[in-house]
């Protein structure tokens, strides 16, 4: 990993400070969590840094200072550490940290809110209505599934690794997935299905890494592909053209700098039946296992793990 003398320098800094991993959490995807920051902190140790992980479900923000953190690694995926609540804590305190800032964490999380920016810069994603839980009664769900094609993907608006997740192509199917996505969310995103090929992007600073190609025999990329199934396929390098790799990666970056995003991440992107990108969302704080996305692609890139969280530390240093 070539640094230069900015970077060098920063890096010496950030060697002589208290580095918290904040982990664990509260929300739907703790499990996820605790294996990415204890991943997270090996591999910071291994790169020299004064490492102490903390379980945020364990010790509340306000004691950072009593502990005399000097800056943070947010390995918290979902609410409460990925939607802007943790960012704004840790500005509060004025104790540095990785990853987007809180407008970008919470624009980035809503997956409402990141469809209609995407959909408000003319950036290709498939079409979409929204439907809040006080309405649920009164919902035409027969016309909505109708306008959506015939079949809908049902995502509860504020979680993430594909939690509350579901498809449904008849009205009951439709209800019963509203159900459950509710029990997550007040709000839910109903999404035309995307027929086709799921990839995803890394983003790394100002630049996007080799993209991923996910393969599952599930009806799509849900929870278990993503953390269970011994049947999911990985292909980085995806295969892609050299044109289109080149097109997902300027479109992924695109996605990222319109919600906002910064630092580091990774955005989701389908390929429909017509061959045309469609935007998913964007992580910004992705899981981070040492067989995670980022991490496959940061590989191919060049960068072990170690490398890569150091990497990331170190845009976490103000310009």
């Amino acid at each position: 990993m070539k640094l230069t003398t900015k970077q060098s320098q920063q890096l010496d800094k950030i060697k002589q400070e208290k580095v918290a991993v904040l982990y664990g959490g509260n929300s739907a995807e703790r499990d996820v969590s605790l294996n990415s920051g204890i991943a997270v902190a090996k591999g910071l140790t291994a790169a020299g840094f004064n490492v102490e992980l903390i379980d945020t479900k364990l010790l509340p923000l306000s004691e950072l200072s009593t502990k005399e953190i000097d800056r943070v690694f947010i390995a918290l995926h979902g609410r409460g550490g990925e939607d802007g609540c943790l960012q704004g804590a840790l500005e509060y305190l004025n104790i540095p940290y990785t990853g987007s800032k809180v407008l970008g964490s919470a624009l980035s999380m809503d997956k409402v809110r990141s469809k209609q920016i995407f959909k408000a810069n003319d950036l290709p994603t498939a079409p979409f209505t929204v439907v809040n839980k006080e309405d649920f009664a009164d919902l035409p769900l027969a016309q909505i599934l109708t306008d959506l094609g015939g079949r809908i993907m049902v995502k509860p608006a504020n979680e993430g690794s594909s939690i509350g997740m579901a498809q449904a192509k008849t009205v009951e199917q439709l209800n019963n997935a509203l159900i459950e996505a509710f029990s997550f969310d007040q709000q839910v995103l109903l999404e035309a299905w995307i027929e086709g090929p799921e990839y995803t992007v890394a983003i790394l600073g100002n630049q996007a890494l080799p993209s991923i190609h996910m393969e599952t025999p599930r009806e799509f990329y849900d929870y278990e592909a993503k953390y269970q199934s011994t049947t999911t396929q990985y292909h980085c390098p995806s295969g892609l053209s050299a044109d289109d790799e080149a097109e997902i990666q300027r479109l992924a970056l695109q996605a990222f700098k319109a919600t906002n995003a910064q630092g580091w991440g990774r955005v989701d992107v389908m390929r429909n039946s017509d061959g045309i990108w469609q935007l998913l969302e964007v992580n910004t704080v992705p899981g981070m296992t040492e067989t995670s996305l980022v991490p496959k692609s940061a590989k191919v890139h060049g960068l072990s793990f170690s490398e890569l969280v150091t990497q990331i530390l170190l845009l976490s240093e103000p310009a």
